[in-house]
């Protein structure tokens, strides 16, 4: 069987946990990760943010750590790849303004390969055009987002640990969402995890 190979898409404050949990669980069973950034190189980096919920009407954010990347944007061929991940945080508000990225997207759509959106990740589906029709969920602030492209919103629950599946897309509304979320990606990828 061939190994699996899964693209991760970020920038400069991509939530820590969102882009660092994902690519450390989906190197531990055993696919290959390539992480990529617009204008970034293999070798570079993007610095993350940690976001967390204190009690504020919002997140609370601060620095993270330093992400790397693994290849160059340019040199992206999204064929080579068997599944998408898009993490939240503040990258995907400028991100998804990059033409070739949401490119990247649509193919991966337009393929039914799985899609994994967390947080903020959603609004890179919806400046891709491709949530008509689909539910989905994400972080609470961006449900307009998510209805203007056509989508239904789902309701994450009160903790934001749940996840939602909609065909070639999961979604989910914030890390502490993790475990359901890579549940449910691995299970569109083709793994079965046993409890």
């Amino acid at each position: 069987m061939a190994i699996k190979s899964i693209l991760i898409l970020a920038g400069d404050f991509v939530e820590d946990y969102e882009a660092m949990v994902p690519f450390q669980m989906l190197k531990m069973i055993g696919y290959k990760v390539d992480t990529a950034c617009p204008g970034k190189k293999a070798g570079e980096s993007v610095k993350t943010a940690i976001h967390d919920f204190t009690g504020e009407q919002t997140y609370s954010e601060k620095q993270g750590h330093n992400f790397l990347i693994t290849v160059d944007f340019e040199k992206i061929d999204p064929k080579g790849y068997d599944g998408l991940v898009i993490p939240g945080g503040r990258a995907p508000e400028y991100i998804r303004l990059n033409d070739k990225l949401l490119q990247i997207v649509k193919y991966f759509a337009e393929n039914k390969k799985p899609i994994a959106a967390i947080c903020h990740g959603p609004q890179v589906l919806a400046a891709a055009d491709v949530l008509k029709g689909k539910r989905c969920m994400g972080y609470p602030a961006i449900k307009p987002d998510i209805i203007n492209a056509g989508a239904e919103w789902i309701e994450p629950n009160e903790t934001l640990s749940n996840a939602y599946t909609d065909e070639w897309l999961v979604s989910a509304a914030a890390w502490p969402g993790h475990p359901d979320w890579m549940r449910q990606f691995l299970k569109l990828l083709g793994i079965k995890i046993e409890p």
